[in-house]
């Protein structure tokens, strides 16, 4: 018996051991964690003053900044999410704000906002707050400024610091806590503690799972929740924030269709030109002589302009829009003259001088080949010279090319707001210096331009412009090469050479090839058969006009078609 009492303990003992390890592992299994998670961690929070975005119901990449218990967003952040007028120029170090009869600008690093009128009359006011400021080269606006301009609501909230934006306000699902609980970084037990909540708070439902609900906090923490903490689930409609009216633009559109021809100006003696340009013409309404060229970087531009040239054009029924151009403006840096606020106003002054000096209708603004960098600046042009167009009656057209990936910084939505019209330059699919021989305007060309501006601009402000020119091409051993002709001319080339020209259904235009020893000349001829198929092209969209580059070099039975498309 002796020897079996300590076998038996032995045993009791294992059992006991075995049990307790049993029950503490149960007891890990089921108990919940208190491991709190690193909230700096959690945010992404990189230094004292920076704030991570809850947008919505998401915290979003980009982060604001804290400056003297203010919140700040950074320029890029601002565009993406408020509002894109919103314009930094560094040379001048300024930041300005357009409206449609202002320009609000602020000295970077004050409170202080001086306005321009479309007469360019000062004004100021100052804000208790620094509007803007530079955290090295970035800069940053107070989102009490952005909300001038835009409607959301923000909330800031520290320890740590995170701050809730709405821009939207859906009905949303509400549920109140039922008993005292954590919210925890995934949905499980052993998941990290993001914060505490109490019975009674009200919390967001953004998904509901199996035993886990994830939710937003009043203070804006998303995590999770078991189901069995949430009592009843609600409704409800938030109050949006409208602060902010979005302003009209009014356009000096008109109420017929525009049919508007282009005229070349190669001196102040081309002005006699004029009777000989429209001689054939039909229901030419606008007519648009090139010119002002721009010569300087500080917004200089040379002149042909005549104001007998303007009266005469006006017995004829005519409206001049005059052309500013940059094409030949070899020594001129267009990031310079648009991206300096000085430079843009002094050629918005001397453009305002020139439309009251010859009495002119309106303005055709032909800036081509806009680099990335200079596009905002070339916008922010547009914007200011809109306002005193705007007041005062002068029509401001812009010239955009086809070719969406090469000018989509021309910004075409927004030309289409500020501006009157917005003109593609239906032309140019195959140009001096294409790799390949083509149509200068093929219809599937010509239709895309169309569908794609209508897309971003209304489509009583898109007129799209017929090229009365077509290219002789020869490829060879030695490449591609061609030369634009006007329609008689590429007429007289068929002829000459004896081309049998077809009907290419795929461009809808009239197409010829010979072989002229190991060279093969190819014509794509714009005539008007062409014309008439894309002016049904542009009666489908319903577009504001038509417009042709360029006067003289079409032949008299296209404007048989145009003025068939005009009545």
């Amino acid at each position: 018996m002796k020897k079996v009492i300590p076998v038996i303990v032995a045993v009791i003992l294992i059992i006991l051991i075995g049990a307790a390890g049993f029950g503490a592992k149960l007891l890990e299994k089921y108990s919940y964690s208190k491991e709190r998670a690193d909230l700096t961690e959690y945010f992404g929070i990189a230094g004292e003053n920076d704030v991570p975005i809850i947008l919505q119901d998401e915290q979003i990449e980009e982060h604001a900044k804290l400056f003297d218990g203010m919140c700040y967003f950074d320029m890029a952040t601002v565009h993406k999410y408020f509002n894109d007028r919103f314009y930094e120029d560094k040379s001048e170090n300024s930041l300005l704000y357009t409206t449609p009869d202002m320009v609000y600008a602020n000295v970077i690093g004050t409170g202080t906002i001086t306005g321009y009128d479309a007469d360019f009359v000062e004004s100021s006011e100052n804000c208790d707050y620094t509007v803007s400021r530079y955290e090295g080269e970035t800069l940053y606006i107070a989102a009490d400024y952005v909300k001038k301009y835009a409607n959301f609501s923000y909330e800031l909230f520290t320890e740590p610091n995170h701050m809730q934006v709405y821009t939207e306000w859906d009905k949303r699902q509400t549920a109140t806590v039922a008993k005292d609980t954590q919210v925890r970084y995934q949905g499980g037990i052993k998941s990290d503690i993001l914060t505490d909540i109490s019975a009674g708070d009200q919390v967001i439902v953004l998904e509901e799972m199996e035993t886990w609900t994830k939710v937003k906090t009043q203070d804006s923490f998303i995590g999770y929740v078991e189901n069995k903490r949430l009592g009843e689930k609600t409704e409800e409609e938030p109050v949006p924030v409208t602060d902010y009216v979005e302003p009209e633009y009014k356009a000096n559109t008109r109420d017929y269709k525009i049919n508007l021809g282009w005229h070349v100006i190669g001196g102040v003696d081309g002005n006699s030109t004029l009777d000989a340009a429209v001689s054939q013409t039909k229901g030419l309404n606008v007519i648009s002589p090139t010119w002002f060229t721009l010569t300087g970087n500080e917004g200089e531009f040379s002149s042909f302009a005549s104001a007998s040239y303007v009266e005469k054009a006006h017995d004829m029924g005519l409206e001049v829009w005059a052309l500013v151009g940059n094409v030949e403006s070899v020594d001129v840096d267009m990031y310079t003259v648009l991206g300096k606020t000085s430079n843009r106003r002094h050629l918005i002054l001397q453009l305002l001088a020139a439309v009251r000096e010859y009495n002119l209708d309106g303005l055709n603004i032909d800036f081509e080949n806009i680099s990335l960098d200079a596009g905002e600046p070339f916008i922010q042009f547009i914007r200011e010279l809109s306002i005193p167009c705007r007041k005062y009656g002068i029509v401001l057209s812009v010239d955009n090319y086809v070719p969406m990936n090469h000018t989509d910084h021309y910004d075409r939505a927004e030309q289409g707001v500020v501006a009157d019209y917005v003109i593609i330059m239906g032309y140019d699919e195959h140009y001096n210096g294409s790799d390949e021989a083509g149509s200068v305007a093929s219809i599937n060309f010509v239709e895309n331009g169309i569908k794609n501006t209508v897309a971003d601009v209304p489509k009583e402000k898109v007129i799209n412009a017929l090229p009365f020119y077509t290219r002789i091409w020869e490829t060879g051993a030695e490449g591609v090469s061609s030369q634009a002709v006007g329609m008689e001319m590429a007429q007289a080339y068929v002829a000459d050479h004896d081309i049998a020209v077809r009907w290419d259904e795929e461009t809808c235009q009239n197409y010829g090839e010979f072989q002229d020893g190991d060279r093969l000349c190819q014509v794509w001829l714009e005539d008007a058969e062409s014309v008439k198929v894309k002016l049904n092209i542009m009666e489908k969209y319903e577009i504001a006009g038509v417009a042709a580059w360029r006067l003289g070099f079409e032949t008299a039975d296209v404007w048989d078609v145009i003025e068939e498309y005009m009545n």
